[in-house]
């Protein structure tokens, strides 16, 4: 029977003739069939993932040799485009539209010989914290169905949770990708804004968005965000001299200085147990010998409503081009004019969560509201990226919680949204400085669901936040057993 390691294995296994892509495949294939009911999938790539799969095993008989994601099966989350294939971001306003091209970042995985097996479900146009507010309906957790997996990449979570791909692809404009890592106790790394192109992203909040990966362990997630980390000239805003390599150089002994943010430790909203896990951990670096400070951050308060303001701005903007008219959901209705006919498309295309968020935007965007809520949220945004500088100029690394508690229970995001945008408290951090960050599975609650440690480097130290983590990884044994 096939079973998967890591990449480095697994191609091991290939070279020795001990497994082949189809086999691998069809075990995947297996997989994603015996876990329909946690509804993971959208689309599942069968019959063209087979083809490639075949296609690979035949070149590599023929003496040919393997690059480097070279039958490496991988899920995506379906807002990626991928060319020839649905891409509907879980909204029914995309309903049935298929992609055009292929997303930069995919193609270069494709291009070094990976396999895609299909594209997962989302919350709606990747607005949710719980995979709840999907057109094609709600992510289970794998390790307790009754729980949510974390948004809103859940889908893509959850398909390396419950062993359906080896590596799958998310979105992360806010935690999206760390979040679900959390909650269903895998890795969950965001690269810094401007590290993967997103040219064939659907767009959320532009200058938020960053492709993420899941992956079961750090090599894994450095190889893909390796493959992935090329330049693009479609994507402008994409860093100059991007590609280089992120090989972990295990061992060596470093010792690293680290801080943590002590507002973020005693915030009420934390769960207590994650609390003490956490500080029980960060003494058991300092026996290790690495430096662990603890900081004052007065501006812990305003992360969330800032991230709020800024990315439903972005939101309001970007959702305007789904009209119905070129593309998308067309309302059956009879409109009386233009304006009517676009509100009857919208109305039934748009999901709740989505509705919300655009209303909001076009709120802080009108005449009148502009100076006292998008421009202040700026100029906050600023005051952090400035902030964090000076912190990353003393510090190699950041570490705080993921989110305030384990996963929570399905219906419990949607009956209370005000408590689901709070509980982004930890994880929009990043997206509004543009730095990498990554989630660790590191601990289990006394509830019996996983929960982790949250790291975090300057912007464009990616090597460096796999460095730190795979050293705090090679703790947790230690952690788990004080």
């Amino acid at each position: 029977m096939f079973e998967f390691t890591n990449i480095q294995e697994y191609h091991s296994q290939l070279c020795n003739n001990a497994t082949t892509c189809i086999e691998a495949l069809q075990y995947y294939l297996q997989q994603i069939k015996k876990n329909q009911r946690l509804n993971a999938f959208v689309e599942v790539y069968e019959e063209d993932a087979l083809q490639t799969a075949s296609r690979l095993d035949a070149a590599r008989k023929a003496g040919k040799p393997m690059k480097r994601m070279h039958g490496v099966i991988i899920a995506i989350k379906d807002v990626i485009s991928y060319r020839g294939h649905r891409l509907t971001a879980a909204s029914a306003i995309l309903k049935d539209f298929e992609a055009i091209y292929t997303a930069t970042a995919l193609q270069y995985l494709i291009d070094e010989e990976a396999i895609i097996i299909g594209n997962c479900n989302c919350d709606e146009f990747a607005m949710g914290s719980s995979n709840e507010n999907s057109h094609y309906g709600p992510v289970l957790n794998a390790l307790d169905e009754s729980r949510v997996p974390g948004g809103s990449s859940g889908g893509s979570a959850v398909a390396v949770q419950a062993g359906m791909c080896m590596i799958s692809l998310g979105s992360d404009t806010g935690g999206s990708v760390r979040q679900p890592a959390d909650f269903c106790g895998i890795i969950g790394l965001k690269p810094g804004y401007g590290r993967i192109s997103r040219y064939g992203l659907i767009a959320y909040a532009s200058s938020f968005d960053q492709i993420g990966i899941f992956s079961t362990n750090l090599h894994d997630a450095a190889l893909t965000l390796e493959v992935m980390s090329r330049p693009d000239k479609m994507d402008s805003t994409m860093n100059k001299n991007n590609a280089g390599s992120f090989s972990i150089q295990t061992g060596a002994g470093k010792k690293y200085k680290l801080c943590y943010f002590k507002e973020t430790l005693e915030h009420p909203g934390l769960d207590p147990e994650i609390k003490n896990s956490i500080v029980k951990y960060i003494n058991e670096l300092q026996l290790n010998g690495h430096d662990i400070e603890a900081l004052s951050f007065d501006l812990l308060d305003y992360i969330v409503p800032t991230y709020y303001v800024l990315t439903t701005a972005e939101a309001s903007s970007n959702l305007g081009r789904y009209d119905g008219i070129r593309y998308g959901h067309r309302s059956k209705k009879e409109a009386q004019d233009i304006e009517n006919f676009y509100c009857n498309n919208r109305t039934e295309g748009f999901g709740q969560e989505v509705k919300r968020r655009i209303m909001l935007g076009s709120f802080v965007l009108s005449s009148g509201y502009y100076d006292d809520y998008y421009a202040k949220a700026q100029k906050i945004r600023n005051k952090l990226v400035q902030q964090i500088e000076i912190i990353f100029s003393q510090y190699d690394g950041l570490i705080m919680p993921v989110s305030p508690g384990t996963a929570f229970e399905l219906g419990k995001g949607k009956n209370d949204p005000i408590a689901t945008y709070l509980a982004d408290i930890y994880t929009v951090f990043a997206n509004l400085t543009a730095i990498p960050a990554i989630a660790l599975p590191l601990f289990s609650h006394s509830n019996n669901l996983p929960f982790g440690l949250q790291v975090m480097t300057k912007r464009g130290n990616e090597l460096t936040l796999l460095q730190i983590s795979d050293t705090l990884m090679q703790l947790k044994t230690a952690a788990f057993d004080s």
